[in-house]
């Protein structure tokens, strides 16, 4: 699908990965609204909204379409993180994740499927922590994986329209990723076990992102872009407190 003068949202686009997808967008020629609870400063359009509420998110929606135009591409980039054990964690914590990373793709999907009515292309944001059984992680994994889940099954329902894909980071150097990386030596650890030998940059998450976007013929797919950090054992948080 080509970008130039399509209109593409990013929800949680004002930092990280997100960040990184309007900037790459915009330089593209899309006309980009971001959807955060902050402001981004490189978006065409940036709509403060709790993108897990459904009349928020409704209407930052309807904003795009009625400010930009007929809605195209679609960014849930949208998401929180969590450590925590399973013997202390506290349903409230399950809950607060669970809603950000799953409800709040779900309400996204179905909000800018009804958007598309020319037809078009989303993708969600997941990790390969949806697949490796980190230990501390229980909240955050279970949720990308139902956000992995998901965004097969909208694959399916959404189509022949509406392409549905997601992109699978890895260690990648945003915020959401150094709350987790304050723990002793978890972000070295993480960037040699990558093949590549680095962490990611929220700008090779965002070239995925793009990639999958301007795919006609792929749906219903999971993008891993972890620098080959999967090919080796998980990341374990708990492992950096042992040491």
């Amino acid at each position: 699908m080509e970008l130039r003068d399509r209109v593409a949202l990013v929800t949680g686009g004002a930092s990280g990965i997100g960040a990184a997808t309007v900037s790459l967008l915009g330089a593209m020629g899309a006309k980009v609204a971001s959807i955060d609870l902050q402001p981004s400063a490189e978006a065409d359009l940036s709509i403060p909204a709790d993108v897990a509420d459904e009349d928020q998110m409704a209407a930052a929606v309807r904003r795009v379409h009625d400010e930009l135009g007929l809605v195209k591409f679609a960014v849930l980039n949208a998401g929180i993180g969590s450590f925590s054990p399973i013997r202390s964690m506290s349903v409230d914590e399950w809950d607060r994740v669970h809603r950000v990373n799953v409800r709040a793709a779900l309400i996204g999907m179905r909000e800018c499927a009804e958007a598309m009515s020319d037809g078009g292309a989303i993708v969600a944001v997941t990790s390969i922590s949806a697949f490796t059984p980190e230990r501390g992680m229980a909240a955050y994994s279970t949720s990308k994986a139902a956000l992995a889940q998901l965004v097969r099954v909208a694959a399916r329902e959404l189509g022949p329209r509406i392409t549905v894909n997601a992109v699978a980071p890895g260690a990648t150097d945003t915020p959401l990723f150094s709350s987790t990386a304050q723990l002793p030596g978890y972000q070295e650890r993480a960037a040699a076990r990558s093949a590549l030998g680095r962490l990611g940059r929220p700008i090779d998450i965002a070239a995925a992102i793009v990639s999958l976007l301007s795919l006609d013929w792929v749906t219903g797919q999971v993008l891993v872009a972890d620098g080959g950090l999967s090919l080796y054992s998980p990341i374990d948080p708990v492992e950096a407190l042992e040491q």
